[in-house]
């Protein structure tokens, strides 16, 4: 692929080119990362004055924005320094002052000569029962009246900038901008009613009514579908990239997943059995992998994992699959173990903790192909881990993992098949997003013989209450988890916390019935403590951080969640269903401080009222806002300038279905329109699809 096209140039070429921006300027709006005419161009106004003119204030309802002509009266230049400088004016029935501080007489005597006329547009205020208007927007001859827009637009401000500069400023970009050759499907564009690219910035840039700065206005509609467009592209072409030819379909033949069924106490939900099918098909065929596992919590993710992992070694081949933490692996080796057993697949571990002797010689056994599923932390991609014959990588909680890492496993020459799995239920316009590059299998149902947990809302006034109650519980033989609040992004507050609670409940409870697990514990003694919770030993566990919770515990069926105002959603749900995994009837208590906010109380009252997780996420990102929903630094989701992901979701969705079908008829884009789509990839500055395309 050639360079940015000719095109473009201007468009990326220096502020200072524009007229009215210097060096000391630019520099200004260089901090908030304004660099080149582009960048202004994508800084769209946030709400607009009107200018219309009037023939009088009368009417006005101040304080209000006036545009109005009037003759120039009196001058009164102030007595003292710190007084404002006056002038009278009258409009067609009534008369005002124009008001000035720190003002050079001489300067407003040559603007506004008395017993002339000018067109003056500012805000109206009342003083002391004298209309006003302190320091005018603007200060027009008659004739020149027109430079004022009826409806000026109001640009976002950084410390310095000016909405004049701004005003100025998109002026001078717009009539840089090209006429470029229509990347949109046309029949796309016309259902739709968008103008064309360059028509677009112009009407987005000069509206003319509040209802042209909504997000579904047809000129911004077609600018946030642009940056849609590109970012679904470049997903779509790094999707291509990853299902490129792994060379090696796996054909399943069922026996070994049939052991495993006959031996399960239940039958798979008709969401599993799906996913299963998705997945054995994608495995049989030579394009590689590279699929996203959505599920709830508790929606039976690990047999579907498992069924996929049997898959490849009944077609003589190997599997591995990875967590975050050793917790968690540790965790699925539990889960799967049994399960594997019934098959007669051998399934080993490989943390960071395996040394020497014993590490040795379980690399031998995985060269020599003896160890047919491997279960571990991202030790199992260290030199020296040699598989015989990889054909599958499970990697588990995604967050952590963005598609630079996920390309780097296809770097690594591992063409395996991919399968990433989430606990996260993601709404749809970000699960696009953040995983466009991949074909998605949801589980939205929950395995039957699962009991709802009951969810209540007790204020922290109420905690000798609730410490009493759990005494009871505990008396009869169950468990119960007590999370503790997160506490200013502080490990050590958070620790000092838990450490506080727990002696509280110590007290209350008996010594050697509570655990403490916090993060600032030796890994050694962490696994203890959950050790000693697990074997039924201790029956309280407290605990910071949600991480720590992420363990299987069937006996345990009282959630305690401290302070959960300070949690998110997404957090207190993914909480909540570490308990109801039993056959006890289970509770999750979440305690509040006084007095809730009004989104406090709704957020909460949302838990309380389901345990569906996609619906959750959806509330938390309409409340929240999408960086906040998956903490943006450490997301992969990206930056929109214009696209708003929570108001305009549907259109991710079509330029989804657009960059793949645009792809598949034209992979190297080369026609008219892959070509405009490339110009529009440099424009968007997706730089990685365009060197996914020179890849290609």
């Amino acid at each position: 692929m050639t360079g940015r096209p000719e095109s473009l140039f201007p468009l990326f070429g220096g502020l200072i080119q524009l007229d009215g921006i210097g060096p000391k300027t630019a520099q200004v709006l260089e901090g908030a990362h304004i660099s080149r005419p582009r960048d202004l161009l994508m800084t769209l106004p946030i709400s607009g004055v009107d200018r219309g003119q009037r023939a009088t204030i009368r009417d006005v309802i101040a304080p209000a924005v006036v545009t109005v002509e009037v003759t120039i009266g009196e001058h009164y230049a102030p007595s003292s320094r710190n007084r404002p400088y006056r002038i009278h004016v009258t409009d067609a029935e009534t008369t005002f002052q124009l008001v000035f501080f720190h003002a050079r007489g001489d300067y407003l005597t040559k603007q506004l000569p008395t017993g002339q006329r000018r067109v003056v547009s500012g805000k109206i205020e009342v003083f002391d029962n004298i209309a006003q208007m302190v320091h005018p927007d603007h200060i027009l001859r008659v004739e020149d009246a027109g430079d004022i827009p009826a409806f000026e637009p109001v640009y976002p401000l950084h410390a310095g900038i000016t909405q004049k500069l701004m005003w100025k400023g998109t002026r001078a970009a717009l009539g840089l901008t090209p006429d470029l050759v229509e990347w949109i499907d046309p029949t796309l564009k016309a259902k739709h009613g968008w103008p064309s690219w360059q028509q677009a910035l112009r009407d987005a840039h000069t509206p003319e009514a509040t209802t042209d700065l909504s997000p579904h206005a047809k000129a911004r509609e077609r600018l946030a579908y642009d940056e849609f467009f590109t970012h679904q592209m470049t997903l779509a072409l790094a999707r291509a990239v990853a299902r490129r030819g792994k060379g090696h379909p796996s054909n399943a033949t069922g026996v070994l997943q049939a052991k495993v069924l006959d031996a399960l106490p239940y039958r798979p939900t008709g969401a599993q059995s799906r996913a299963i099918g998705e997945i054995i098909a994608d495995l049989a065929t030579p394009l590689r992998m590279n699929r996203l596992l959505q599920g709830d919590v508790g929606s039976g993710k690990t047999l579907v994992a498992l069924m996929a992992l049997l898959a490849v070694v009944e077609a003589g081949g190997q599997g591995v699959m990875m967590a975050p933490t050793e917790i968690l692996a540790r965790q699925h080796l539990d889960g799967l173990q049994p399960l594997a057993k019934d098959a007669g697949v051998v399934l080993e571990l490989l943390t960071g903790r395996d040394k020497g002797k014993d590490r040795a010689e379980k690399l031998a056994r995985l060269e020599s192909g003896d160890i047919q599923i491997l279960v571990g932390t991202h030790a199992v991609f260290q030199k020296g881990v040699e598989f015989k014959d990889l054909r599958l990588a499970i990697i588990d909680e995604q967050h952590r993992f963005g598609v630079a890492q996920r390309m780097e496993l296809g770097a690594k020459g591992i063409a395996v098949d991919v399968l990433v799995m989430t606990a996260t239920p993601i709404p749809r316009s970000l699960a696009l997003a953040q995983y466009g590059d991949m074909d998605v299998s949801v589980l939205d149902e929950k395995p039957s013989g699962r009991t709802p947990v009951q969810t209540a809302l007790v204020s922290t006034n109420r905690m000798d209450e609730v410490v009493e109650k759990l005494r009871r519980a505990v008396a009869e033989g169950r468990q119960a988890y007590w999370v503790c609040p997160l506490v200013e992004e502080s490990e050590f507050l958070d620790m000092t916390a838990a450490e506080e609670r727990f002696k509280r409940l110590r007290a209350a409870l008996g010594e050697g019935v509570v655990g403490l697990v916090h993060g600032q514990m030796p890994p050694a003694e962490k696994d203890a403590a959950m050790a000693r919770f697990v074997s039924g030993e201790t029956k309280v566990l407290v605990a910071t951080t949600v991480i720590e919770v992420g363990v299987n515990v069937p006996n345990a069926s009282i959630m305690m969640i401290e302070r959960a105002e300070s949690f998110g959603l997404a957090q207190l749900h993914q909480l909540r269903g570490r308990v109801g995994r039993g056959a006890a009837a289970s509770s999750c208590l979440l305690l509040f401080q006084e007095p809730l906010s009004e989104t406090g109380r709704r957020r909460l009252e949302i838990l309380r009222e389901t345990e569906d997780g996609f619906r959750i996420s959806e509330e938390d990102l309409a409340m929240r806002g999408a960086g906040d929903v998956i903490g943006t630094a450490q997301s992969g989701v990206p930056r929109f300038r214009i696209a708003d992901l929570e108001r305009q979701a549907a259109l991710m969705q079509i330029a989804q279905t657009d960059a793949r079908n645009l792809l598949s008829i034209d992979p190297k884009l080369e026609s008219d329109r892959g070509k405009a789509a490339r110009t529009a990839l440099w424009l968007m500055e997706q730089d990685k699809a365009i060197r996914l395309i020179s890849v290609g």
